[in-house]
């Protein structure tokens, strides 16, 4: 049975802060899309917040759920019965990896690791607030610009390849600073 194209798989992203405390965020990547959700940031993830993150992300309207049929996740107890069934009421099969087999839920690490190498190795973290801010501004980032080679280095949210330019000496090249120039986005001025 291929679940390729029709998974969502979803894992806990840990982020160390500068003042030595330990936070929580849960991922979700759309696989057929490469849509990257992260739905939340915690210093207590029990087992009532992720169930509530996946209440919220069933309810955006950004989401497709419905044409998701598998969840992917860990064993991880933080997830728990309540988790699964938010996922059961949109008619989708609950996938658990093998223990200790990091390997089954590779598109989520892979992002994660992304996360990671592309952001929060470069930014100190000082609270949950400047936690969500900083994967607020990578998560927008990775869907509206981040190119995929998958998707035929389109990011997530787009839908047709932009125009090729031909005449270089009449068209401008800009700059966006994210995360303070930690990750920059260019596109041609119009």
């Amino acid at each position: 049975m291929s679940h390729r194209g029709r998974s969502v798989p979803c894992d806990f992203l840990h982020v160390d802060t500068a003042l030595g405390s330990r936070l929580y965020a849960l991922a979700f990547v759309e696989h057929g899309t490469r849509r990257l959700h992260i739905t939340g940031v915690t210093a207590n993830p029990t087992q009532a917040w992720p169930v509530q993150q996946a209440r919220n992300l069933a309810a955006d309207p950004g989401t497709r759920l419905e044409s998701l049929r598998f969840l992917l996740r860990d064993r991880d107890d933080k997830y728990g019965e309540t988790f699964d069934a938010v996922f059961a009421a949109e008619d989708m099969e609950i996938l658990k990896s093998a223990p200790r087999a990091p390997r089954m839920n590779a598109r989520c690490e892979r992002i994660i690791g992304s996360i990671r190498r592309e952001a929060l190795d470069h930014v100190l973290i000082m609270g949950e607030a400047h936690a969500r801010q900083v994967l607020a501004t990578y998560k927008k980032h990775y869907n509206a610009h981040r190119p995929h080679r998958a998707r035929s280095q389109l990011p997530p949210d787009s839908v047709q390849q932009p125009a090729t330019v031909h005449d270089f000496d009449t068209r401008r090249l800009l700059r966006t600073r994210v995360l303070g120039g930690v990750i920059n986005e260019y596109r041609y001025a119009t």
